[in-house]
């Protein structure tokens, strides 16, 4: 059985699994509670067990399980139908689940794998200009050009980044006027790069490679750790900065819609 519920507080957010989806789930129950009719939050249960809970916030589903409990066939099957009637743009789970439900969804869903990188921290901070309070009219000028989906959300966009770094959650940094990146939640001492990107005009000039290390040493010394998500082939460039791989999952997106990247 999968239903909305309202009855969501950090307490029961902190028996799920210790993982990226879990981290998602809490920012967006920090940032906003349960009182907003664009974040919803659902209950997976089984014969009266709870097995997880997952959060819609933004066309997205973000799926985690409790400790010690695990999706069989059935629920996943339920997941699926319940993806189909109300057709996220993205769904986001833990990755031993990745592959049945790609399979099940596969005539309306696409999916690819991702890796999930942190970075090894040198203890050698570089001495880089770096705004760590930029406009964020400034951030998004050099985003709408590298995320097609944000081209048009600018509204939306600029009211859930601020809501986030006013509480705490979230935090964007600006090299120039060209190399932005934005970290998508602080949970628990862990922060996850997300929209990281550069002007047309100055890529290949090694632009994003320097911010995100010097992002990933910022951070270190405040006791921070620093992850991020890239498809499998970048392995070898986010080694080079300093980002060791560190699993893989699987994101699927609607066919009908444009690709985030």
């Amino acid at each position: 059985m999968i239903y909305q519920s309202k009855d969501i507080d950090l307490d029961l957010i902190g028996k799920l699994k210790d993982n990226n989806y879990s981290r998602r789930i809490k920012s967006h129950y920090m940032a906003y509670g349960t009182d907003y009719d664009f974040l919803r939050f659902f209950v997976m249960e089984d014969r009266g067990e709870r097995l997880g809970i997952f959060s819609e916030f933004n066309s997205a589903f973000m799926i985690s399980t409790f400790q010690g409990r695990e999706l069989g066939e059935e629920m996943l099957e339920e997941l699926a139908g319940f993806t189909r009637m109300l057709k996220p743009f993205s769904v986001e789970l833990e990755r031993q689940y990745g592959d049945r439900i790609a399979e099940l969804l596969k005539d309306e869903y696409r999916s690819e794998k991702r890796t999930e990188f942190t970075y090894r921290p040198t203890g050698k901070l570089p001495p880089l200009e770096v705004d760590e309070v930029p406009r964020l009219d400034d951030v998004y000028a050099i985003l709408s050009q590298c995320f097609p989906r944000l081209a048009d959300g600018y509204g939306m966009w600029i009211t859930d980044t601020s809501h986030r770094i006013r509480r705490g959650l979230s935090q964007s940094f600006l090299m120039g006027d060209y190399t932005t990146a934005t970290i998508q939640y602080i949970i628990d001492n862990i922060a996850l790069v997300g929209q990281v990107g550069t002007v047309p005009q100055e890529r290949g000039k090694m632009h994003a490679r320097t911010l995100l290390y010097w992002i990933g040493e910022r951070l270190w010394q405040e006791g921070i750790k620093v992850k991020l998500f890239a498809r499998p082939h970048r392995v070898s460039y986010y080694d080079e900065i300093g980002f060791k791989a560190m699993g893989i999952d699987t994101v699927l997106e609607r066919r009908d819609e444009t690709p985030s990247h």
